[in-house]
């Protein structure tokens, strides 16, 4: 080949490359121009139509809501101490719960708390050690657990279980 037709092969990568390297560096200012915009809240979201508190930062503050205006009770259980027997590797089960109630459910629930610790001793008196033990079976306890509050208390007035403590001693 001649000297120009190899001049003009070099000059060819160079171009896509500069081509490449606005489009890395556009992309990086265009990128970091919407997180701010979003951070600083310029645009605000029109899905929530109430008014948002900002700092001197313009940063929304979050505000704590109440029980009613969200919706939800939460209702604490007392806290159980399950013996586990003399094969298992550990001796207790300590077990804390909260249960997820609508607000104008939560008096009744907290009235049949007693009827809702028997029927979970129960439970858990019940299962195996090795099952308390594997912490892969944490979800299906709880589906279950919850299954049987439902049953006791009514599914309209539990809407979840939330466990809070569940300690092999």
């Amino acid at each position: 080949m001649t000297d120009a037709a190899i001049s003009q092969e070099d000059e060819a990568p160079k171009k896509n490359k500069k081509g490449l390297v606005f489009g890395v560096f556009g992309a990086a200012i265009l990128g970091g121009a919407a997180f701010f915009v979003t951070y600083t809240g310029a645009f605000p979201s029109s899905s929530d139509d109430s008014e948002v508190a900002v700092d001197s930062h313009g940063i929304p503050i979050e505000t704590e809501k109440t029980e009613e205006a969200s919706g939800v009770v939460f209702v604490a259980l007392d806290p159980m101490v399950i013996p586990l027997g003399t094969s298992a590797a550990s001796q207790y089960l300590h077990f804390r719960a909260y249960l997820e109630v609508p607000p104008a459910s939560a008096q009744e629930v907290e009235h049949l708390s007693p009827r809702v610790l028997d029927v979970l001793n129960t439970y858990l008196r019940a299962i195996s050690d090795s099952e308390l033990e594997n912490p892969a079976s944490m979800n299906r306890l709880r589906a279950q657990m919850l299954r049987r509050v439902q049953v006791v208390l009514g599914e309209e007035n539990v809407r979840d279980l939330l466990i809070t403590e569940f300690v092999l001693n």
